[in-house]
């Protein structure tokens, strides 16, 4: 029920930029849009996206039911992740496994130190960009602004309610959101600029 996810043995269908082909035999479903990776954390998995957000709560990235679900992306973002704003989603997990690490960039000190991050679109990494946490916060699931896709709004709201904010940019913005706990609608959510680079 948790291996697939939990397990490091995920990290062997991770894409190769370098060789375009190494898709074409992973069992990961089509509905990959991507791959996570936040430096020196357990953050390194690939980014599911459903015709909904209810598709992948519950299933793994092999189309299996599974507890843990998938790191996933909002069904109305984009799937290359060309908006100005998108979100990922993911359960909050011990050990700092899925998003369970997500509580810890509420930290500025933290935050800082693990800042840096690989976004690679596709299931060949077919553009691969660089990651930049800049911001966090604590916010209600019920947050129209976060979680309804306020593109226009969004870079004031993080302004005005970040508990930590270490630098504003006009690079395009994605939001990774976990569960602050498991009873509660609270969400810890950590904001990265995705930035261009000559990949």
């Amino acid at each position: 029920m948790y291996s697939h996810t939990l397990d490091k043995s995920i990290l062997g269908y991770k894409p190769d930029p370098s060789v375009p082909a190494a898709a074409a035999d992973s069992p990961i479903t089509d509905d990959m849009a991507g791959w996570l990776t936040i430096g020196g954390t357990n953050i390194d998995y690939p980014v599911m996206q459903g015709s909904d957000n209810k598709q992948y709560l519950n299933t793994d990235p092999f189309g299996n039911y599974s507890l843990t679900g998938s790191i996933f992306l909002d069904s109305r973002s984009s799937p290359d992740f060309s908006d100005e704003y998108s979100v990922i989603y993911g359960h909050h997990m011990d050990y700092g496994k899925m998003f369970g690490a997500r509580d810890d960039f509420l930290n500025e000190l933290y935050l800082k130190q693990h800042s840096a991050g690989t976004l690679m679109v596709g299931r060949n990494a077919e553009k691969v960009y660089d990651l930049e946490c800049f911001a966090s916060m604590r916010v209600s699931a019920k947050e129209k602004i976060v979680f309804d896709m306020k593109q226009e709004q969004i870079r004031k709201f993080i302004h005005d309610n970040a508990a930590v904010l270490t630098n504003e940019k006009d690079s395009r913005i994605l939001a990774l959101s976990t569960c602050a706990d498991a009873n509660s609608v609270t969400r810890v959510v950590v904001y990265c600029y995705i930035k261009e680079n000559d990949y």
